[in-house]
């Protein structure tokens, strides 16, 4: 009999072959993924992508229909059980009726090395408000209370399910600061997250599911940068040609008085013929795409797009 390679103990995830099935559905489908330990990781991807089953089995929630996951170098549960792994859920309900000290403290006790009191709470902002029952909580207050809980424990990994819902712009900034102080401290961070200007700016790398299968594994710069189209922007007079769908490399034109947008394949090309056909334009600009439309666009396609292991 051939033995299984062992995890790594580098990694502080690892899906091999990982395949998810519920009946006839198929959640998972043969996916890959390796993520360093020390990596800030965005886990992207359409309602029913798979994102939520891929945690779930990364917590040793789910055990995968065929595969292999690692944790930290471990099988799930045995990582969870050593106590360094942090996780926050939107799923996970609090006792409304508990102040928010004795939560921290309930958490502290359940790990072996657990951060201070008086960090935990400054970290996620929760000073002023420790001596609060859960059930007076804003929203945002309370996610903070998931985020105090996630790192009471001092984790090597964190995960993070839609971290900043019902928070404001203020503590949306001030999350992400400590979220960036964890990596450059080592931590690995992995976090699903509908708003995408979040994975933009806070994320080493982005992992984006559809359909189950991984269609996209980069960094926020990659990924825009596949997705292809790019927009040229500039200025016309009215009364001017609008023939700009019949220029190189152009898939669309939109005009609102004498502001144009032509979205292009190649904006060279696209530019070039612009300059042939002596339209008057000015004030041109050539703009990439933003991570909102690399996302529709590769998650539209039906092939994976620089996927890694």
């Amino acid at each position: 009999m051939n033995e299984q390679p062992r995890p790594d103990p580098l990694l502080a995830v690892a899906f091999t072959d990982v395949t998810q099935r519920y009946g006839d559905v198929t959640a998972l489908d043969t996916i890959d993924v390796a993520i360093p330990s020390g990596q800030t990781v965005a886990l992207l991807g359409p309602n029913g992508a798979g994102k939520s089953t891929a945690i779930s089995l990364l917590l040793g929630l789910l055990e995968p229909s065929a595969g292999r996951v690692a944790t930290l170098g471990q099988a799930p549960r045995a990582a969870i059980a050593s106590g360094r792994v942090g996780s926050m859920l939107q799923s996970a309900g609090l006792p409304t009726a508990a102040r928010v000290g004795e939560l921290v403290d309930f958490a502290r006790a359940l790990y072996p090395s657990p951060l201070a009191r008086d960090d935990i709470l400054a970290r996620a902002g929760l000073e002023a408000l420790a001596g609060r029952r859960v059930d007076s909580l804003s929203g945002g207050e309370t996610q903070r209370v998931r985020f105090a809980l996630a790192i009471a424990g001092d984790p090597d990994l964190l995960f993070l399910d839609e971290p900043t819902v019902a928070m404001d712009v203020e503590s949306r900034q001030a999350f992400w600061r400590d979220m960036r102080a964890l990596g450059e401290a080592g931590r690995t961070v992995l976090f699903a997250t509908h708003y995408l200007e979040e994975a933009d700016a806070v994320a080493d790398r982005i992992v984006v599911l559809s359909g189950g299968r991984v269609v996209a594994d980069g960094t926020p710069a990659a990924l825009k940068a596949n997705a292809g189209e790019r927009r040229v922007r500039f200025s016309l007079p009215a009364d001017a040609s609008n023939h700009l769908d019949r220029l190189d490399g152009v898939v669309g034109v939109s005009r609102h008085g004498s502001d144009v947008t032509i979205t292009t394949r190649d904006a060279d090309a696209t530019v070039r013929a612009l300059a042939r056909s002596q339209v008057p334009f000015r004030d041109i600009e050539v703009v990439g795409p933003d991570l909102e439309g690399a996302f529709l666009a590769l998650t539209t396609q039906s092939q994976p797009i620089g996927a890694t292991r």
